[in-house]
């Protein structure tokens, strides 16, 4: 599923789609023509309510371990950068002390 296609519906939307894909007696193709969506995007939004169930592949993600990985990777990549901005003060005080 591509992010445009993520962002662009409101998550009500997002869940009453996946409720009428799953209760209609239509394929999600159908479905998707009739709500105006891309059929592999509901088909992507079908697979993560399932998989927010707990009726998903093992090892998927729910939505919320996959916002918490989104926020736990933006935080090693803001403390990757303090190690090194630490690392050269480090170095520069050093220096400094030896003169």
């Amino acid at each position: 599923m591509n992010s445009d296609m993520s962002n662009r519906y409101t998550a009500e939307f997002k869940r009453d789609a996946v409720a009428l894909a799953l209760s209609s007696d239509k394929t999600v193709t159908e479905v998707a023509r009739d709500l105006g969506v891309s059929p592999e995007g509901l088909r992507g939004w079908v697979k993560q309510a399932r998989t927010d169930r707990g009726e998903g592949p093992a090892g998927a993600l729910t939505s919320v371990e996959r916002e918490e990985l989104t926020q736990l990777r933006r935080k090693v990549r803001e403390l990757e950068k303090a190690v090194v901005i630490l690392g050269k003060a480090t170095a520069f005080f050093a220096q400094d002390k030896m003169r």
